[in-house]
C-alpha cells in the first residue's frame, strides 16, 4: 500500500461527486488528506493513481498545486 493511498481515494471521490475532467489540489490541501508533507516520492507514486483511472496533469511548484485529470 502507498503512503499516497488515502490521496488516491480521495481525489477518485472528488472526481465522482464532482463531475468534472480536472480537479487542482493545493499542497497543504494534500497533506491534509494525506497526513503527509509532498515529498520527492510522490513524483515515483503518482502512477499509482492511473490505476484509479486519473494522473497527476500538472505540478505547479511556484503556486503549489497539482492538477489531476481523468484519464480517457
Amino acid at each position: 500500500m502507498s503512503k499516497y493511498n488515502d490521496l488516491w481515494i480521495y481525489i477518485d471521490l472528488i472526481f465522482k461527486q464532482m463531475d468534472k475532467e480536472k480537479i487542482e489540489l493545493s499542497f497543504s490541501q494534500i497533506k491534509d488528506v494525506a497526513g503527509i508533507e509532498l515529498d520527492h516520492s510522490f513524483l515515483n507514486c503518482k502512477k499509482e493513481l492511473l490505476d484509479y483511472g486519473y494522473k497527476v496533469e500538472k505540478v505547479k511548484l511556484k503556486d503549489k498545486k497539482i492538477v489531476f485529470s481523468k484519464v480517457n
